[in-house]
């Protein structure tokens, strides 16, 4: 079952209120997509817990709906 990138983003932001989310789809099949995401929320901490953040945000969907997602993170400027 296919993922939009607007639910991603949606579910991402639902949880990094302020965060600054790029969606891009790497394959159109719905379950590949690329995501840069920014949030002061990160500040901190590690990549792997700022990673950890986001795919807790996904909320168990990675491997099921969504197959892969390549995660960027960073600050804020």
């Amino acid at each position: 079952m296919a993922m939009p990138a607007a639910e991603i983003e949606a579910l991402i932001k639902a949880a990094l209120p302020d965060a600054e989310v790029e969606i891009v789809s790497l394959v159109d099949d719905g379950d590949h997509y690329r995501a840069h995401v920014v949030s002061g929320a990160f500040a901190g901490k590690s990549r792997v817990q700022q990673h950890k953040l986001v795919y807790d945000a996904l909320g168990g969907r990675m491997g099921g709906e969504l197959h892969a997602l390549q995660l960027t993170t960073a600050l804020p400027n």
